[in-house]
Parts: structure tokens; C-alpha cells; sequence
């Protein structure tokens, strides 16, 4: 067994049956050793950007972590921008970099490069396999420090990969689960919500399950407390049954301003909230800074038992929870926009889909009407490098084939990782895949007015920098061209239709979305 079979075996023994890949010559030992190790499945993307964010999107929903197969520095570069935003959501991911033969680094070859130095910003543990004989225990000790939520790098040198390991593959390994919150945690906070008139309730981080939010709506109204859901949680149960709960607002301006009387912020996943950018004459902190802030329970924490302990010590176990009831918008009618493909997609949205969000300024209103929709999970873009809603969609869709999967995403967003569309035609993911055409980073229009930068009012020229069409993008010719079935909507009659379709048919579709911009 030589080091790059003993590596996926040892993979495969602990669960982790899915590479994205993207290899290249000092990984072939690595691909070689794909036919003798079956129980890997191997995804190829065109694009390194593409698999690190499939990993991600596998990750939120399988719970576990998937590998990532890079080409040395450069290719592990390229998957940098979706890496941050599986570190920042919390999203475990246990890549494999390709490395030169470790007797080949001395000569400085074109692609030689520092790989750790590359990964370490964007990963939690780094290290490189020194001789066959490790790879396995190395793979081994990758699993266990990527765990249930954090990013491990392991680099392969090629001698290493193709050398032989007489010790074999590593059996499977105790990844360590969600840690219990220490009940004198819990203590304080019943007693932090006793003692303040003016609470504050902040849950995100990894996931905000049903459950989850049913327990804090409990605690809150038996409390009088606000309670709220961070900005960006990586994963969030929404729809009918859940809990009436809102999302802190995404504009520093209102979000201050909704919570500026808050004496006491309780965190329960959720980071201490600060706003995205930053903007002459506003705060960067969100909450006042004359409140009192308690950490109650982490990310990597077990929450659910956490809030179960926190609703018995409040006196919430028996207090109604605020659901939503199922309430579907009419289907509209006229001219398209943004407000009205969300009222289409909340109408047809079935029950357990996955609605993934890079719709970035369109996606807004989505996210007014689905609330309502039928049961679903949303995940989130939480570290705002763009390019991620593809992928994160090609993830989910390998990682929960029998569940449908909608990607809500920007068209300057679709274009940094477009070859996704590639992946779902060849793995026939089961993706409808919705773009927003305003022909504009709106975002970055919205945003050069917060700046205050030439007084809000761009010039010509910075004006183009923001304004993406002359050439108009053609994205049913650019999905049909890499296999997957695609349309164009212009009107809500048309998008009504067209969605409705793709949410009865299985495999990957996209829907050309037509839409003024919302600003």
C-alpha cells in the first residue's frame, strides 16, 4: 500500500467519502489511487474556488467534513475566498495540498511555493507529511483537528504519496462532538435575564435549528427578553413551524439602532455583533458599548441542551413558542422583479429544500416572503468572500441528493464561479439555480453611497467599475453550454411557470431572472 492509498483509506475509515478535486501532476499518485480506494467518491470542478465551496456547502448539511485535492500553492490559492467562508462559518473541511517531491524543493521549480504559510490564514491546523510511513497517521490526525467545525490542511509532498507505507492505513479516530456548556454558565445567564430589564438574546453561529429557535422563543417571552438571530448563522431552519424570531438587520445603521438600548447581550453561537465595513461617523460595534456582554455558549458548543437547561432554570419549559404559520403568497403577476420571484419561489419552495443565499442585494426579498414557505434550511454566505453560492449549492446537493436544493444567486456573484455549473451537469445535482440580472453590483452601488465617497454620487468612470453590462451577460447560452438546461424570464408569468417546472423535475436547472435593481 503505498502513502496516497493508505491516505484515502484511512479517509474512508473515518467517514469522509468525498473529494472535490482539482488535481494536477504531483497528485496523480493520489488519483491513481481512486480505483483502488471505491468507497471515495471523487468530484471534479473546474475551479479551485468551486470545490472548496462545495466542501462547504456538503459540510452544513452532511454535518461532517468532505476532502479537497489541491495542486500545490497556487491551487490552494485559488480556493482561498470559499476556504474563508467555511472557516467563518464554522464548516469543517480537511484539504489535501499536492506538494513537489520533498528532494525537489531545493530547486526552486515554478511552482514552488510556501503552502503553509498560504494555508495557515485560513486554516485552524497545518502540517506537512514528511515520509510515507506518516501520511496515514497524518490523514488520521487531519480528521480529528478538523472535528465538527474547524479547517485542516495537510500537504502531501509526492515522493511521499507514491512511497510505500508499511505501517498501512489508520482505522477510525473519536472526533470530539459538540462540548457541553457548563451548567454554571447556564446559571449566569437565567440569572444575567433575571437581573437586567433590557435583554438581548443573540443565537448564530454553525446552525439555528427548529428546535433551537422554539427554545429561545420560550425563554425570551418568559424572560421579556429580545432575543434575535445573528446576521449570517451558516445554516438556519426557516419556514412554517419555526419561530418567529428575526435576523439582526445587515445594515450597521439599522441594526444599531434596533438594539440600542440593550443593557445586557447574551451570545449563544453568535460572535459579538459588529458591523461588515467601515463607514466614516459609524460605530463598528453594534451593540452600545455601556451593555454587559456574556458569552453563554460557542459554536462548537451544544446549544440545544444548552437552551433546554437555560428554558428548565427560566421557567419557559411549558411557554408557547410564536411559529409561523404556513402563509403562501399569490402568485404574482406583470413585470418581473425581485419582490416578486421571491413570492414565486416561497409559493413553490417544497417542503425540506435547501435555499441557498447569494442573492446578495435580490435575495432580500426573498428572504421577506420565505418565511412563511414551507418547512426548509437556509444557508448563508458568512464570510462575504463572493463567489460561494454555486458551489455551496453543488455541495449541498451531493451531500442531501433527495432533497431539492435552490441557489438564489447575484449575476456578478455567478461569474466568479460560474464552472460550477459544469459539476452540476456532470454530477446531475438536483440544483435550480435562480439569477438575479439587474446587469449590476448593486451591492457596491448601495455601498458607495454608505461610504460617502465623492459625496455618494460616483463619476463616469467609477460608475462603470459598478455597472456590469455593455457586454449584457448571457447566462442561458453560458449554462446551456456546460449542460444544463436553462431558461429566461422576463416577466412574473414566465418565472411563475418556469419554477414551478424546475421544482417538479429532478437535475440541474437555471432560470435567467430578468430584474431591476431594488435600489
Amino acid at each position: 500500500m503505498n502513502g496516497a492509498q493508505s491516505l484515502l483509506t484511512t479517509l474512508t475509515n473515518n467517514g469522509i467519502e468525498v473529494c472535490f478535486t482539482n488535481p494536477g501532476t504531483s497528485e496523480m499518485h493520489f488519483v491513481a489511487a481512486l480505483d483502488e480506494v471505491e468507497e471515495m467518491r471523487c468530484v471534479l470542478c473546474l475551479f479551485e474556488g468551486v470545490l472548496s465551496g462545495a466542501a462547504d456547502g456538503y459540510a452544513r448539511m452532511k454535518g461532517k467534513p468532505a476532502s479537497t485535492l489541491l495542486h500545490l500553492g497556487p491551487g490552494l490559492g485559488n480556493a482561498l475566498a470559499n476556504v474563508h467562508n467555511a472557516r467563518k462559518g464554522h464548516s469543517p473541511m480537511v484539504n489535501i495540498v499536492g506538494d513537489h517531491a520533498t528532494y525537489h524543493l531545493e530547486y526552486d521549480a515554478p511552482l514552488t511555493s510556501d503552502i503553509e504559510g498560504i494555508a495557515r490564514p485560513v486554516s485552524h491546523w497545518v502540517h506537512t507529511s514528511k515520509s510515507s510511513a506518516d501520511i496515514a497517521r497524518d490523514a488520521a490526525e487531519a480528521v480529528l483537528q478538523a472535528g465538527i467545525g474547524q479547517v485542516a490542511t495537510l500537504v502531501l509532498p509526492a515522493d511521499v504519496s507514491w512511497g510505500d507505507n508499511p505501517n498501512g492505513a489508520e482505522g477510525p479516530v473519536q472526533v470530539a462532538g459538540l462540548a457541553d456548556v457548563p451548567a454554571q454558565r447556564v446559571s449566569e445567564a437565567a440569572q444575567r435575564l433575571r437581573s437586567s430589564s433590557n435583554s438581548l438574546i443573540l443565537i448564530g453561529g454553525r446552525e439555528v435549528t427548529r428546535e433551537q429557535g422554539l427554545l429561545l422563543d420560550r425563554i425570551a417571552s418568559t424572560t421579556g427578553a429580545q432575543a434575535l438571530i445573528e446576521v449570517l448563522p451558516g445554516k438556519v431552519a426557516r419556514g412554517a413551524g419555526t419561530a418567529v424570531i428575526d435576523r439582526l438587520a445587515y445594515l450597521a445603521e439599522l441594526a444599531i439602532d434596533s438594539i440600542k438600548d440593550v443593557e445586557q447581550l447574551i451570545l449563544v453561537g453568535a460572535s459579538d455583533p459588529v458591523s461588515f465595513f467601515a463607514y466614516p461617523g459609524v460605530p463598528s460595534a453594534i451593540a452600545p458599548d455601556t451593555c454587559d456582554r456574556f458569552v453563554m455558549a460557542g459554536p462548537n458548543d451544544d446549544i440545544t441542551a444548552a437552551l433546554q437547561a437555560l428554558a428548565r432554570e427560566c421557567g419557559a419549559e411549558e411557554a408557547e413558542p410564536r411559529v409561523h404559520a404556513l402563509n403562501l403568497p399569490e402568485l404574482p403577476e406583470g413585470e418581473l422583479d425581485a419582490a416578486k420571484v421571491g413570492m414565486a419561489i416561497a409559493h413553490y419552495l417544497p417542503e425540506d429544500a435547501v435555499l441557498v443565499d447569494e442573492g446578495i442585494t435580490s435575495g432580500m426579498m426573498v428572504n421577506m416572503f420565505t418565511a412563511t414557505a414551507r418547512p426548509h434550511d437556509q444557508l448563508n454566505q458568512t464570510g462575504g468572500s463572493i463567489g460561494w453560492g454555486l458551489p455551496a449549492a453543488l455541495g449541498a446537493a451531493i451531500a442531501v441528493p433527495d432533497r431539492k436544493v435552490v441557489c438564489l444567486e447575484g449575476d456578478g456573484s455567478a461569474m466568479y464561479t460560474i464552472q460550477a455549473l459544469w459539476t452540476m451537469a456532470r454530477e446531475n445535482a438536483d440544483v435550480t439555480v435562480v439569477i438575479f440580472n439587474n446587469r449590476k453590483y448593486s451591492i457596491l452601488e448601495m455601498e458607495f453611497g454608505r461610504t460617502g465617497a465623492r459625496g455618494g454620487v460616483p463619476g463616469p468612470s467609477a460608475a462603470s467599475t459598478l455597472d456590469i453590462g455593455s457586454p449584457d451577460m448571457d447566462f442561458v447560452s453560458m449554462a446551456s453550454g456546460m449542460g444544463v438546461q436553462a431558461s429566461r424570464a422576463t416577466t412574473a408569468e414566465e418565472f411563475n411557470a418556469q419554477f414551478a417546472e424546475a421544482m417538479t423535475q429532478r437535475g440541474p436547472r437555471l432560470i435567467d431572472a430578468m430584474v431591476p435593481t431594488i435600489f
